[in-house]
């Protein structure tokens, strides 16, 4: 794969159709009674100069559908001024529902705004178990984005705040529509560009994960587009590893 050119992922192509079947009931009869939660098969690594992800189908259709309808009854998402974010020194709300749980006593800052986590739901503790059964990392925290169609979106940022642990990677999993997820390295963003590096776009999948690893973050910005013509919904969830008692840096 070329370290520079631009990688797109397409989950529902011939190719890539072997992930769903590979995520069948049937094949997780196969899987050993002990291993709880079989890692995605196979893992498809992205990546370019800087960035380094992998990707699979974490969950089957069927039990990806099961969790994003528990998750639609148990999230309660941020209002008020909670579901603001601050733009070059002003408050604006976000495109999109935002929430936050993890364990207790964390809280999470970016963007002039401070959340606390909620306590873990069911459903929360079940998909992040999952998480770590198939990558071998331990999360403490998650943001959830719910996006009710195309319209709703996020912009170009980094998930590196201090308070990240800085060795762990964020595992994104995706729940629902389908949407465009877009890395573009931080020295090709504005004009004059620094240097020529394409921009990776990845189509998410329903029942997937993504897994950012280190330095991803500190080289590459992600987002997702506003895709009009999508008209369902999507929740994604991100998983890290808080790092108690750091304090927030100004981010650059």
């Amino acid at each position: 794969m070329s370290k520079e050119g631009a990688v797109c992922v397409e989950p529902n192509t011939p190719e890539n159709q072997h992930l769903e079947l590979l995520c069948t009931g049937e094949l997780r009869e196969a899987v050993d009674e002990e291993d709880e939660f079989p890692p995605p098969i196979p893992w498809q690594k992205i990546e370019a100069l800087g960035l380094d992800c992998d990707y699979g189908l974490l969950f089957s259709q069927e039990e990806a559908n099961r969790l994003f309808l528990q998750l639609e009854d148990e999230v309660e998402y941020f209002t008020g001024e909670q579901a603001k974010v601050q733009v070059f020194g002003k408050m604006h709300s976000v495109p999109r529902k935002q929430a936050t749980y993890g364990d207790k006593g964390l809280v999470y800052s970016f963007s002039g705004v401070h959340l606390a986590a909620r306590v873990w739901t069911p459903t929360l503790e079940y998909i992040r178990n999952a998480v770590t059964g198939a990558t071998g990392h331990t999360f403490n925290f998650v943001l959830i984005n719910r996006y009710k169609d195309g319209q709703d979106h996020i912009g170009e940022h980094r998930d590196d705040e201090r308070e990240l642990d800085p060795s762990c990677p964020i595992a994104s999993v995706s729940l629902g529509a389908a949407r465009d997820f877009v890395f573009r390295h931080k020295d090709a963003r504005k004009e004059p560009k620094k240097c020529q590096i394409e921009p990776v776009k990845l189509e998410l999948a329903h029942g997937s994960l993504l897994l950012m690893n280190p330095p991803t973050n500190t080289y590459w910005y992600h987002s997702l587009p506003v895709r009009r013509k999508v008209k369902t919904t999507r929740i994604n969830l991100t998983f890290r590893r808080i790092v108690r008692g750091c304090q927030k840096r100004k981010k650059d």
